[in-house]
């Protein structure tokens, strides 16, 4: 998948009361394998704590660019597991 497909949110341009739900609704709405970036001015350690507390071992989080200026990192949704049980795993 090209970068020009990979849905961005940047957080830089959006009210910081808009940030997180944004990002949690997209996030959550990607297919197992799905990839989406996000954008800040500041590293988003806050949010990939929340991420990881929320949604154990679903995503992964690989840092594309790490500042001074732009944080810019990338968030992949597991693959699933192939359980196709009601437990979720």
């Amino acid at each position: 998948m090209s970068d020009t497909q990979i849905p961005l949110i940047d957080v830089r341009i959006i009210p910081p009361a808009e940030r997180h739900p944004r990002i949690f609704d997209l996030l959550t709405s990607l297919a197992p394998g799905g990839v989406m970036h996000v954008a800040s001015d500041h590293d988003p350690r806050p949010l990939h704590y929340q991420i990881a507390s929320r949604y154990p071992e679903q995503f992964d989080w690989a840092y594309l660019e790490a500042g001074p200026d732009t944080w810019r990192v990338e968030i992949t949704r597991a693959q699933a597991s192939g359980c196709d049980c009601c437990c979720g795993h």
